[in-house]
């Protein structure tokens, strides 16, 4: 009798995205995009819209790992919809593992010594504010690894979830009894 309690990961992908759950994951994507980009300077409003290219040299690794938190954000989003909108039990376990790791991407993508919100957190909170600035600024790629960490661990949660509610027993002695 094989072992069924290995489920492929892209099993719940397929059980979740139909029509609206693929346009909610591509909205959040397109969203989180623009926000991770606006606050990284990449990609201004003023005077007119327009994309900072050639991308400079130091902002390439976070730019690479930005496009890959992105993604991650909008599927997990999908799947934990699909969970609320499917569970009886709800969604609280599920959602705690998803704003772990969106709020980590969030804040890791703020480059907080190169834009505006260096300004605001220092003038808001004061040393304080500094000190945020500073931890932000020096430690954006280590915490944008440790968010996409957090976001496959919340995609890996999700895919249990959505998985074990949909497991099928099969008894392999009911069809050699004939």
């Amino acid at each position: 009798m094989p072992n069924n309690n290995m489920v492929p990961a892209g099993l719940s992908a397929r059980i979740v995205f139909s029509k609206p759950y693929i346009a909610l994951a591509a909205t959040v994507t397109v969203g989180f995009w623009i926000i991770f980009n606006a606050l990284d300077g990449l990609l201004l409003f003023s005077p007119s819209l327009d994309f900072y290219y050639p991308i400079p040299q130091d902002a390439i690794p976070g730019f690479v790992l930005a496009n890959i938190t992105v993604p991650l954000i909008g599927i997990i989003v999908s799947m934990n919809v699909y969970i609320a909108r499917n569970s009886k039990s709800g969604a609280s376990r599920s959602s705690s593992s998803f704003f772990s790791g969106s709020a980590l991407g969030t804040v890791s993508s703020v480059c907080a010594g190169c834009s505006s919100v260096g300004f605001y957190l220092a003038t808001t909170f004061g040393t304080a504010g500094v000190a945020a600035s500073t931890i932000l600024s020096n430690y954006q790629l280590p915490l944008r690894l440790l968010a996409i960490g957090l976001l496959v661990l919340a995609y890996y949660s999700a895919h249990r979830r959505i998985t074990k509610s949909c497991v099928v027993k099969y008894n392999d002695d009911d069809n050699n009894s004939n």
